[in-house]
């Protein structure tokens, strides 16, 4: 026998069993961001590295470790996309799309990073990206984040923290960065290694470092909210006004940088403490500088991403029952001369209600087999078609979910009484 290829490390397998919680996620998204007027834009998973490189930022734990990069056959160095906005920006600026003034878009697929694998948190994992172009006051600000509260609150999920932050323009940040590299040059000593490095390309990285042993020095440098120029903290007022008035709970949080050196301003998370160790479900900000840096006409941006294996994890830990995938109709045929005018009377039924999910049996069997698998199913209705039944032109409604009797319904009707017992309407979602 031939030794099993397993799956590379870091990577996972989405099985039947868990994919209706993903199609929930991405179904209420695609719903959500339609009523907000948001369109959606799909990119490559494979750009040239300098992209990220000049994006990202050289000193991030992204460029530095966690890339999945290349030289293909013709010496272009590749990288499988870690992220998604640079990838929209470089499409935004290449296509054209910035004539057309202000843009709201977004895009959901896989990304790459050679990450320590553990739970939520793996080496190909899934993103939602939203981002918005052209908008240059607080008001988009909180509309993104009112856009996630939103899509959290239509997912059902409960318990997550939002927590937002400053990190002003680029000057005010040089002048901060001046600061905290007074500040932990004091403290060299006692840096690790990474921070040591980050000393001298950016110290601001420092802030985010995962050592523990850093923690305690980190907790007394300097805050940037008290370095901001005077429109940095004025759009951070507002902002936090908005968040006020639309109901929306917040804290503040000083030392909340994000991991990407693209941000300017308003910087944001939502998390939780019901995954352990990965705490961050949706996170984002503004990076207004980006698409100049990129070549791009100097335009604002902002923008999210959300992983979609975590917030996976919430919807199965919070076991909202909704998400099961079953068929509501389990049709039993039993004999020979049942096969064929079950199938035509399985595809009449899916004519007439488009959305109905109807699972037949295939395999034949024997009558209590075949309900054994109809009951497993999950199935709220059971259609029973034998010989006997071919030959009255009739077919049996056995309810599986509830105590009552079943039934004989004349073939002719069986379509409407399908729709009266599941509340079905023509172009509506099945009950």
């Amino acid at each position: 026998m031939s030794k099993i290829i397993e799956p590379l490390r870091g990577v996972h397998d989405v099985l039947p069993a868990q994919i209706a919680a993903w199609q929930h996620l991405e179904r209420v998204a695609r719903e959500v961001f339609a009523n907000y007027g948001y369109q959606e834009f799909r990119v490559p998973l494979i750009e040239h590295t300098e992209l990220f490189k000049r994006s990202i930022g050289d000193f991030t734990d992204i460029v530095e470790k966690e890339m999945f990069s290349f030289i293909d056959q013709g010496e272009d160095h590749i990288t499988l996309r870690p992220e998604a906005t640079a990838g929209i920006v470089r499409a935004v600026i290449s296509n054209g799309l910035l004539r057309e003034g202000r843009l709201r878009i977004w895009c959901m697929g896989p990304m790459f990073r050679r990450e320590r694998p553990q739970a939520g948190r793996y080496r190909q994992f899934h993103q939602i990206d939203v981002e918005a172009f052209g908008f240059t006051g607080p008001d988009v600000d909180a509309e993104m984040i009112l856009l996630s509260a939103r899509l959290f609150k239509r997912l059902g999920l409960k318990g997550l923290k939002l927590l937002v932050n400053s990190l002003g323009t680029p000057a005010c940040r040089a002048a901060y960065r001046e600061k905290l590299a007074a500040y932990f040059g004091a403290h060299a000593a006692s840096l690790d290694e990474d921070s040591r490095r980050r000393l001298v390309g950016n110290p601001l990285r420092i802030l985010d470092s995962k050592n523990p042993d850093m923690q305690r020095i980190v907790a007394d440098a300097p805050l940037l909210l008290d370095s901001l120029d005077p429109e940095s903290r004025s759009h951070f007022e507002s902002l936090c006004a908005q968040l006020r008035s639309a109901g929306i709970e917040y804290h503040v949080d000083p030392r909340l940088v994000r991991g990407l050196d693209y941000y300017t301003r308003t910087v944001f998370e939502w998390t939780t403490d019901a995954l352990g160790s990965q705490s961050t479900v949706c996170a984002g900000g503004r990076y207004d500088g980006l698409i100049a840096q990129m070549g791009g006409v100097d335009t604002p941006g902002i923008g999210w991403a959300m992983g979609q294996e975590r917030v996976v994890m919430l919807l199965e830990k919070q076991d909202l029952p909704h998400l099961a995938a079953r068929p509501q109709v389990y049709l039993v045929m039993v004999g020979g001369p049942a096969e064929l005018p079950g199938l035509k009377l399985a595809e009449q039924l899916r004519d007439a209600w488009p959305k109905l999910a109807l699972q037949i049996n295939l395999g034949g069997g024997s009558f209590k087999t075949q309900f054994k698998r109809a009951d497993k199913s999950g199935a709220d209705y059971a259609l029973v078609l034998g010989e006997e039944e071919v030959a009255r032109g009739v077919v049996a409604v056995k309810p599986l979910r509830r105590e009552l009797a079943q039934e004989d319904c004349p073939l002719e009707r069986i379509n409407e009484r399908i729709g009266m017992l599941l509340g079905l309407k023509v172009g509506n979602d099945h009950g």
